[in-house]
């Protein structure tokens, strides 16, 4: 059994990670979620990669988590008769809606949304913001712009549009049947990208009819405007720094990071701080000093996950990325100093009896000698909520439902345990003692703190806490019922 780490890792998966044997390798280095990016390779593909994972959940009796990752829609130039040309920095520069092949002067775009939300003033930003233009005048059907910073434009190169709330829907219709196959294939989250509105957010719960969480991903400026009210009606977040640091100036990002992620941790809904983390080990065996410092910056802030993109899926060093990740992820969390920064970011705001019993279980460990919080969940609520304490002890989520029980494995400190269903609180107790033995959290001198609701199998009742021997004999001796 791997030893036990609270920052969860994020791997995904792609031509240098799509064989079962490479998968199992990622999963025994410390991958604990895998990520099926819909941008890339065919539904075959995919089929193929989610089989082998859950080969791999078969063989290792571990669960895992699978996310599918939705494109969104793209925005992009047309062609040009040369495939290229170059812009100028103060030359005048056209997009339009005309199909002809495009010059230094002009380009087709073919998305009359944008030129519907485009005013004067607007900046338009191409190829990740290498090429820049500010909009002078604009219509329905052009928009005519001066280049603030010029480069190369060459053939379908992708468009954005940071000033604006465009009046486009999150899904395409490719995101609408790449939503349907994902859920019918059976995975745990759905990341949804270019969400700009709670609405977006809406729309995919309502395809994915509770087959799947959804993870909204932030990376336009209106979804870090409107984030209260996607993170309410989002399961779970993921900051997805690189587009933020196209649209957004760079400098500003680090501090949405941290605000983002400590939002999600008061809501109790797991965060994934994603994009370039080890950006280098793409090609190099070993990360830049910067990119650990990025990675441990995130775990210090309290992020349930970091995530590998390129570097696992197509890189040439994938398992060494994710030996450095949980590398890193352990010597941040060795550190006293790690312990010190989590707890006093801790929000101590009750406003129901959940919030009681796990700030109780949680104040119970750290003040005795107990092994690990047992957390009973139907919905995996729960979880989330003792997760949010950010305990110094394990916690072991325990469900009789596998979907819930995999969805929870994107959650800070939790060593997930499927369990029978159950309908009496000392099944409960005995179950809890059992998984915390046989996943070496303790052994029969330990106690730990069980949390459960009564009655069982209704979500949303956590109302007991419990502190229990890990020797059954005790269990009985003390409740023969």
């Amino acid at each position: 059994m791997r030893r036990h780490r609270n920052v969860k890792i994020v791997a995904t998966l792609g031509p240098a990670s799509s064989t079962k044997d490479m998968i199992r390798a990622l999963f025994d280095t410390g991958a604990d979620v895998f990520r099926l990016n819909m941008s890339h390779g065919s539904h075959d593909d995919h089929r193929a990669r989610y089989d082998a994972i859950r080969a791999v959940e078969a063989e290792t009796g571990r669960p895992i988590a699978v996310l599918a990752d939705l494109q969104g829609p793209k925005l992009r130039v047309g062609q040009f008769t040369a495939g290229a040309c170059d812009l100028e920095e103060g030359n005048r520069f056209r997009f339009d809606l005309d199909t002809a092949p495009g010059d230094s002067h002009r380009v087709q775009l073919p998305h009359p949304e944008i030129f519907a939300a485009l005013v004067p003033g607007s900046n338009l930003l191409v190829n990740d913001g290498k090429i820049r233009l500010r909009v002078d005048e604009c219509g329905p059907d052009f928009a005519d712009c001066t280049v603030t910073v010029g480069g190369t434009i060459s053939d379908r190169k992708g468009v954005n549009v940071p000033d604006v709330v465009l009046p486009l829907a999150a899904l395409s219709d490719k995101d609408r049947a790449d939503l349907e196959f994902a859920c019918e294939l059976g995975v745990d989250w759905l990341a949804l990208s270019f969400v700009q509105r709670a609405a977006d957010v809406d729309e995919a719960r309502a395809l994915a009819r509770g087959r799947a969480a959804i993870l909204s991903k932030i990376e336009k400026p209106a979804a870090v405007d409107a984030f209260e009210e996607i993170l309410a009606a989002s399961d779970g977040i993921m900051v997805a720094r690189g587009d933020l640091g196209v649209e957004l100036p760079i400098h500003s990002v680090p501090p949405i990071q941290k605000r983002l992620v400590r939002r999600c941790r008061s809501a109790a809904k797991p965060v994934i701080v994603a994009t370039q983390m080890l950006e280098s080990m793409i090609e190099s065996p070993m990360p830049t000093r910067a990119e650990v410092s990025d990675v441990a910056n995130a775990i210090y802030e309290g992020a349930d996950a970091v995530m590998l993109s390129a570097e696992s899926a197509a890189g040439a060093y994938p398992i060494e990325a994710v030996r450095t990740m949980d590398s890193v992820a352990r010597s941040v969390e060795a550190d006293s100093n790690y312990r010190a920064i989590i707890e006093a970011s801790r929000q101590n705001k009750l406003h129901s009896v959940a919030d009681a019993i796990v700030t109780a279980a949680r104040e119970i460990a750290e003040t005795t000698d107990i092994a690990a919080i047992c957390a009973f969940s139907q919905s995996g609520k729960t979880v989330s909520l003792v997760a949010r304490e950010r305990p110094r002890v394990p916690i072991i989520a325990l469900t009789h439902l596998e979907s819930v029980l995999r969805r929870m494995c994107l959650t800070w400190g939790t060593h997930c345990v499927i369990t029978p269903q159950l309908s009496r609180f000392k099944e409960a107790v005995v179950n809890a003692t059992r998984a915390a033995r046989e996943f070496n959290f303790a052994d029969e001198t330990r106690q730990v703190v069980v949390i459960a609701g009564v009655p069982f199998n209704v979500p949303g009742s956590t109302n007991i806490v419990r502190i229990a021997p890990c020797d059954e004999r005790l269990i009985f001796a003390s409740d023969p019922e």
